[in-house]
C-alpha cells in the first residue's frame, strides 16, 4: 500500500466514481489509475468499489472504512510535509483558496497581493465557486483554506475564524425612481420589485429569503447570477433592482445608486475556514493575518490544535472599518 494508491482512491471517490475525471485531478492516466486501484484491492483482499460492467457503481461498505482512514493518513502526511517545510524556513510552495466569486473579486486581492510581495515564490490558486461547493473543496483536501460568508452561526465544518462583518445593499441605476428616494426602503416595497441577486437567494435557507419570510412576504427574484459583476451588469440593463454585498460596490460604479439595507437584512460574517488539526505553512498563517489582522497567529495555531470556539477573538471588524483603515494607511 502506498500514499499514491490512497490518493488515487480518494480522487475516485471525490470525482463521483468517474475514472476519467479522477485521473485528470491527480495528473495520471486512466490505465495507470485503474492499475493502482486493482493492486490496492488485491493487497487488501476485498473490493473497494462495486462494479457495473467496466464502470464503478458504488463504494462498498469496506471501501467506506478504508476511505475514511485514507483521508486521515494523507492529511497527516501533508501535515508532516508542512512541519518539515516550516522548520527549513522554506518560502516556496502553493496556497489553494476555495471561496465565492464575490470574495475572490472584491475582498481577497489586497491580502493576496501583499502575500505575493512577501513570498514571491508562493503561487496562490483561487478556486471560486458556489457557496455549496466551497466547503466541499476544503473537506476533500483540494483546498488549504476556505473563505465563505453566513448569517448567524459559523460553518459547521472545520475551524471557522471570523474575518469581518458586512451588509447587503440595494443597487439601482441613477435614473431609477428609487435613486432619489429619501426615506428608507421597506421590505414591503422591495417585495413589489423584480430583484437581481446571488444564486444562493433561491435556496430556502437563504438569509435574504428568510427576511422576507419573517415579514410574510414573497420576493420577486427576477434573475440570479454567480458573481456581483453580473448582477451590476443586469441592474444597468434595467432588468431589476440589485441586492448584493456592499464589498462589490467600487468607486467606478458612479452610474449606479446605492441604497442602504442594514435595516432590512441581518449582517453577514465572512469566515476563514480551516481543517481541524491541520498544520499550516508559515505563508498560510501570514495570509490569514493579512486578510484579517485581528486574528493573532498564535491563536490561529491554538484553534487548529483544539477548538476554535474556545478562543476569545477580538471584536470582529466591519467591512466599512477595514476600508476606512485602508484609506488612512494609503494617505
Amino acid at each position: 500500500m502506498t500514499l499514491t494508491q490512497l490518493r488515487y482512491l480518494i480522487a475516485i471517490a471525490d470525482s463521483g466514481l468517474n475514472i476519467t475525471l479522477a485521473a485528470e485531478r491527480v495528473h495520471a492516466t486512466q490505465s495507470g489509475l485503474s492499475k493502482q486501484l486493482r493492486q490496492l484491492e488485491e493487497e487488501l483482499g476485498f473490493q473497494l468499489f462495486l462494479r457495473k460492467g467496466k464502470s464503478l457503481d458504488a463504494v462498498t461498505h469496506a471501501g467506506q472504512h478504508v476511505l475514511e482512514r485514507a483521508r486521515t493518513i494523507l492529511a497527516e502526511a501533508a501535515n508532516i510535509r508542512s512541519i518539515a517545510a516550516n522548520l527549513r524556513n522554506d518560502a516556496c510552495g502553493e496556497l489553494r483558496i476555495a471561496t465565492t466569486h464575490t470574495q475572490a473579486r472584491f475582498a481577497l486581492p489586497q491580502a493576496i497581493g501583499a502575500l505575493s510581495r512577501r513570498y514571491p515564490e508562493v503561487s496562490v490558486h483561487l478556486q471560486p465557486g458556489r457557496d455549496a461547493d466551497v466547503l466541499e473543496e476544503l473537506e476533500t483536501g483540494r483546498a488549504d483554506l476556505a473563505v465563505v460568508s453566513s448569517t448567524g452561526a459559523p460553518p459547521a465544518f472545520g475551524v471557522a475564524l471570523p474575518a469581518y462583518r458586512w451588509q447587503r445593499v440595494i443597487l439601482v441605476p441613477r435614473n431609477h425612481p428609487l435613486a432619489s428616494r429619501r426615506k428608507p426602503l421597506t421590505l414591503e416595497q422591495l417585495a413589489t420589485l423584480p430583484l437581481i441577486s446571488y444564486e444562493s437567494s433561491m435556496l430556502p435557507e437563504s438569509s435574504l429569503r428568510r427576511a422576507f419570510d419573517r415579514a410574510g412576504l414573497r420576493p420577486q427574484i427576477a434573475m440570479t447570477a454567480g458573481d456581483a459583476d453580473l448582477i451590476k451588469t443586469y441592474v444597468r440593463a434595467g432588468l431589476g433592482v440589485g441586492v448584493l454585498a456592499e464589498m462589490a460596490i467600487l468607486p467606478g460604479d458612479t452610474d449606479l445608486q446605492v441604497l442602504p439595507a442594514d435595516h432590512l437584512f441581518a449582517p453577514c460574517t465572512t469566515w476563514i475556514v480551516l481543517r481541524q488539526e491541520s498544520v499550516l505553512r508559515d505563508y498560510a498563517l501570514e495570509f490569514i493575518n493579512l486578510f484579517a489582522p485581528h486574528l493573532d497567529r498564535n491563536d490561529v495555531v491554538h484553534a487548529l490544535a483544539a477548538d476554535g470556539s474556545s478562543i476569545d477573538w477580538l471584536a470582529i471588524p466591519h467591512w466599512r472599518e477595514r476600508q476606512a483603515t485602508a484609506l488612512r494607511n494609503a494617505a
